[in-house]
């Protein structure tokens, strides 16, 4: 194990994340807007240790450059299991309070999936059903890079939310290169939330649906999402997705 390794998994405050989640909130900015965002919830050196692990291939199972299948410009990987024991930790960790919102959701909905209390006990249900591949990712964009709006979808299962903590610092490490939400409500045009984040914070938003309630009760909105195009510099973040892949 390379230095950069070892100090990934010394990191203590990836697992635990430094701010006090307040899960109200959380929940009713998802409800209203189709987002959270977790300020701060990444510390300078986390994001410098995660970034510094970008490089080593080790860690990975495998390398998408978004050109070669039109999905924008730009590459990804995504981690391999074992997964470093910072991200494991961020996927147990955020999985519970975001497990009993995806319930909720489901409910409005009308859908009868319903998400046990743990994050083992989902992967228990992917694994079975063949979704073993992990998803947890880190992304890295430069000048003229984007990633074009879209679902993560990798089979059967899906945990209906997920997370990006932005790794990068806007303004110094980069320009442009914003997260944006796109939501196709039925019958209307769509709507377009912007989600400004600065270094250190992350973003919590559906994977493909969410409910919203209507004069006739709860409806059905499909959300895409992207990042625009980098003006300038480079931009790093990691992906926290619960569900695993075919």
């Amino acid at each position: 194990m390379n230095q950069a390794a070892r100090a990934l998994e010394a990191l203590p405050s990836v697992g635990a994340i430094r701010v006090s989640l307040d899960w109200q909130r959380i929940g009713e900015e998802l409800d209203t807007h189709g987002c959270a965002v977790l300020s701060g919830a990444l510390s300078g050196k986390d994001c410098a240790t995660l970034t510094k692990n970008y490089s080593d291939d080790k860690l990975f199972r495998s390398r998408v450059v978004m050109s070669r299948h039109n999905f924008g410009r730009g590459e990804y990987k995504y981690f391999a299991y074992p997964l470093p024991k910072p991200i494991a930790a961020l996927r147990s960790m955020l999985y519970p309070p975001l497990a009993g919102i995806a319930n909720r959701w489901n409910a409005a909905m009308g859908i009868g999936v319903r998400y046990p209390d743990e994050h083992a006990g989902y992967l228990e249900r992917c694994h079975a059903a063949g979704q073993t591949r992990p998803t947890p990712l880190m992304l890295r964009y430069g000048a003229g890079d984007y990633n074009c709006l879209h679902q993560d979808l990798y089979g059967e299962y899906v945990f209906p939310l997920q997370v990006a903590f932005l790794l990068s610092e806007p303004g110094r490490d980069f320009s442009g290169g914003e997260f944006v939400l796109t939501e196709q409500r039925p019958r209307m045009q769509s709507r377009v939330e912007v989600v400004p984040l600065g270094r250190g914070d992350g973003v919590i938003f559906p994977v493909h649906q969410r409910p919203v309630k209507g004069a006739r009760g709860f409806y059905r909105v499909n959300l895409r999402h992207g990042v625009s195009r980098l003006r300038s510099g480079h931009r790093h973040a990691l992906g926290i997705i619960f569900h695993d892949a075919r």
